[in-house]
C-alpha cells in the first residue's frame, strides 16, 4: 500500500471509531507501518475526526520525526510494532465502558470473560495494563510483554489499544473490548457474574487455539 493509501486507510479508521463514540475532542492515535523503517500517525492535539491527510505525520521506528507533529503518544505506538512483527496497524482510543472498568474494579488485571464465549473466541483475554501517565516511557515499557500476547486491551483509568495485520483487526480488536465491557457492566448492575462452566471454558479457549490469535 503507497502512502497514499495508507493515509485514506487511518483517516476512515478516526472516523469509524468517532462514530462509535471511542474519540472525543483530541484523544485517541491511530498509526499505520508504511514499511519496515517508518510508520505514519495521527497528529497532536487534533480531533480525529476533523484532520485532513496533510496532517498526518511520519516518522521511523526509532521515533526520528521525518514530517509532522506527531502524537505524544507515540511511544507505545513504536513499543507494539517493535515487539510485535506482525503489527500493520495501531489503534489507540478511549472506549468509554473499557474504561469505566478500569476505574470501578482497580484490582482486576483482566476483564471477566468467562461468561461470554464470544469472547472468549474473539480474543481470548482482556488484559489491563497498569497505570502509567499517558505519553511516558512507563506507559510503552508496560506493553513490552502483553501486547505480543494480546492484540486487544485496556489501559488502566486511559483507554484500550488494539492492534493487528490489517485495519479491520485492529478495528475488531476495538470494538470487541468495548462491546465485551459494555455487556459486562449491564450484566454486573443486574446481579452477580456468573461463569460458563470449566469444561466449557477449556473447550472454547482450545477452539480459539486452532482459530489463531486474530482479533474477530
Amino acid at each position: 500500500m503507497d502512502i497514499d493509501a495508507a493515509k485514506a486507510e487511518v483517516l476512515r479508521i478516526c472516523a469509524h471509531l468517532h462514530g462509535l463514540g471511542m474519540l472525543a475532542a483530541a484523544d485517541g492515535n491511530v498509526s499505520y507501518r508504511l514499511n519496515d523503517q517508518c510508520i505514519l500517525i495521527t497528529p497532536a492535539g487534533r480531533n480525529k475526526r476533523l484532520i485532513a491527510a496533510r496532517d498526518l505525520a511520519v516518522l521511523t521506528l526509532e521515533n526520528s520525526i521525518i514530517s509532522g507533529s506527531p502524537s505524544s503518544e507515540r511511544l507505545m505506538h513504536l513499543k507494539v510494532y517493535a515487539t510485535c512483527a506482525e503489527a500493520k496497524v495501531v489503534v489507540h482510543a478511549h472506549p468509554i465502558n473499557a474504561i469505566a472498568w478500569s476505574i470501578a474494579k482497580p484490582k482486576l488485571n483482566e476483564l471477566p470473560i468467562r461468561s461470554m464465549p464470544e469472547a472468549i473466541l474473539g480474543v481470548g483475554a482482556i488484559p489491563i495494563v497498569p497505570y502509567a501517565r499517558p505519553g511516558t516511557e512507563a506507559l510503552a515499557q508496560g506493553l513490552e510483554k502483553i501486547a505480543p500476547m494480546h492484540k486487544a486491551l485496556i489501559l488502566a483509568r486511559h483507554g484500550a489499544l488494539s492492534w493487528g495485520n490489517s485495519a479491520e483487526e485492529a478495528i475488531n480488536g476495538m470494538e470487541r473490548l468495548e462491546h465485551v465491557a459494555k455487556v459486562l457492566a449491564v450484566a454486573a448492575s443486574l446481579g452477580p457474574l456468573s461463569e460458563l462452566p470449566e469444561d466449557e471454558i477449556n473447550s472454547l479457549l482450545k477452539l480459539r487455539q486452532k482459530m489463531g490469535s486474530r482479533s474477530l
